[in-house]
């Protein structure tokens, strides 16, 4: 694979070309290396990015960022998945729906093997509750997720962060198996020791954005050495070339008169002065040569960043998806209104636990879209799907079951299946708003302050707390947003409707609602309960909740979607 890149990087060009192997980029932190790796891989916002990247010669494929392979720095894999259920999903997702599912499972035993998992292949990877596979392991599979396709490029942002001296080595021993394969692996890497060092095929050297050396590993002492720098005995080359770039002289045994005077660490003049000299090299010369002898189409960088293909179909990805997540005016009311209010309530309050769908599973759903696991709207309505179901309408459904007959509700089938279906859309819209809300956060605890925010203020204008017939006009356009109001005025006409209480004696739900005729507001039937609180007792006044509740519905999911879909997903 050769690559050519004109980076433009505060008005500063370099070019370079990666080959089968071990490709590594190396500088200090902040000098630039997981921006050009991200470049290279198609994963970098093209604003600002002018240049060429070929592919053995032509322009890169607008699928490439499918088609190759990316390790991110941080773990995306599921760690309430085993090591092999991790693979599957990966197999499921990126092989086309027409290799066989036989061919597909031996894919996968071949990555198991290839990678040394056999012996925690059926382990879980772990969380931070779940106890699972050590820190080696738990990389390879990351690996591993990326090889189900078998890519000819894989590209890895700092593989050996994390890891023990030892871990690490054996990282990078199994890539440079995979890179003697014909693959070409390019990798960002910060300090490594000598052992791994002396792997690299290619060095890639640089500083504050600039380019320092770029060619064969195992030359790049002999080329410092050439421009004054001389590595001591049994130093490791790594951190001899960042003692070079950081202007630390304690491993520089010669060096160049014009070179006295450095300033020292945090001044990039000595990153200046060296992109300089590398600029003016054999080495430099020689490698643009090469790169002029390759037709070039001159296409901008940003042409062929924007196209996502996938190798299965929607529907495909939403199945696979969805398989693998006013205080009453009259006393005698308290006992089954507050009930009533408490239904709605808990089912808001407990509707919160959404606003970890996507915030939790950012990185995954960014990493995997980007690879062309799923497209959004795959991944957007099967973790809906998922969440609904069994987290949203089994929960509403046991509960009604449990509390309508313990409290002592209107003993019809009608107001029971009512109750429940109310509740269930309550649970819906809470739901919806919580997704709106907390779609594209990073932080779960501001996500969970906003939503509590808001269902205290539609708590307050549900019905109960405040009489919703004394509140003045400047506040009462809020209860028109208080998604318990819509639940517990469904709840109330479906209760109270063909109630009569003026009878001697009666009792209902334990209370004695005979207190109601004595009073000097004598209230007989339901109804006029409900005309009090300013609520239609007509068949419109029960379905417009319904409505009102659907529609918010949809309007939180749009929401929640569309934020979604234009989530910064690159860098």
């Amino acid at each position: 694979m050769k690559i050519k890149l004109i980076w433009e990087m505060l008005i500063l060009f370099y070019s370079g070309i990666m080959r089968p192997g071990l490709n590594a980029i190396l500088g200090p932190t902040g000098s630039g290396k997981s921006s050009l790796l991200d470049i290279l891989a198609a994963r970098k916002d093209s604003h600002g990015l002018s240049g060429d990247i070929l592919i053995n010669g032509a322009s890169r494929p607008r699928n490439f960022k499918c088609i190759s392979g990316y390790v991110i720095q941080n773990d995306v894999v599921m760690g309430t998945l085993t090591v092999r259920e991790n693979f599957e999903f990966s197999a499921a997702l990126r092989l086309p729906t027409s290799v066989p599912e036989q061919k597909k499972k031996e894919r996968v035993n071949q990555i198991i093997l290839e990678l040394g998992l056999s012996k925690v292949a059926d382990s879980k990877v772990g969380t931070s509750i779940i106890r699972g596979v050590s820190g080696g392991e738990r990389k390879r599979t990351n690996i591993g997720m990326e090889l189900i396709t078998d890519p000819a490029v894989l590209f890895l942002d700092e593989p050996t962060t994390g890891l023990d001296a030892s871990t690490a080595n054996a990282v990078l021993l199994l890539l440079k198996r995979m890179a003697r394969r014909g693959k070409t692996i390019v990798f960002s890497i910060h300090q490594p020791r000598y052992s791994i060092f002396k792997l690299f095929d290619t060095l890639t050297l640089l500083a504050s954005g600039r380019l320092l050396y770029h060619g064969p590993a195992q030359t790049a002492m002999q080329y410092f050495k050439s421009i004054g720098y001389e590595c001591e005995p049994y130093n490791n080359p790594a951190d001899f070339i960042l003692d070079i770039i950081n202007g630390d002289s304690t491993a520089v045994t010669v060096r160049r008169a014009d070179f006295t005077n450095m300033p020292s660490c945090g001044d990039d003049t000595i990153a200046r002065a060296l992109a300089d000299l590398y600029s003016s090299s054999s080495y430099y010369k020689e490698t643009k040569a090469e790169l002029e002898k390759l037709p070039l189409e001159h296409k901008m960088i940003s042409s062929d960043f924007k196209k996502i293909t996938y190798s299965t179909s929607f529907f495909h990805q939403l199945n696979l998806k969805m398989y693998t997540a006013s205080f009453l005016t009259f006393a005698c009311f308290l006992h089954r209104v507050g009930a009533l209010f408490f239904l709605t309530t808990n089912q808001c309050m407990n509707s919160i636990t959404t606003i970890e769908l996507f915030v939790t599973e950012k990185k995954i759903f960014i990493h995997e879209y980007v690879s062309g696991y799923y497209r959004v709207s795959a991944y957007f309505f099967s973790k809906i799907l998922a969440d609904l179901i069994p987290m949203r309408t089994l929960p509403s459904i046991i509960f009604t079951c449990i509390n309508y007959f313990m409290i002592g509700f209107k003993p019809t089938a009608q107001a029971f299946f009512t109750l429940m279906i109310t509740l269930i859309l309550v649970a819906y819209t809470a739901s919806s708003m919580a997704l709106a809300i907390a779609t594209g956060q990073n932080v779960v605890t501001v996500a969970n302050l906003l939503i509590n925010i808001c269902f205290v203020f539609m708590i307050i204008f549900s019905g109960l707390l405040v009489n919703l017939t004394s509140v003045g006009p400047w506040l009462f356009w809020l209860q028109y947003f208080s998604i318990p109001r819509y639940g517990l005025t469904a709840l109330q006409i479906n209760e109270f409707t063909g109630l009569n209480f003026c009878h001697n004696n009666t009792t209902v739900a334990g209370v004695n609602l005979s207190c109601l005729s004595r009073s000097p507001f004598t209230v007989c039937t339901g109804e006029e309960y409900l005309k009090i609180q300013g609520i239609e007792v007509t068949a419109w006044g029960m379905w417009k909740n319904y409505m009102a509740l659907i529609c918010m519905t949809l309007i939180f999911l749009t929401i929640a979607y569309v934020k979604l879909r234009f989530l910064k997903k690159l860098s």
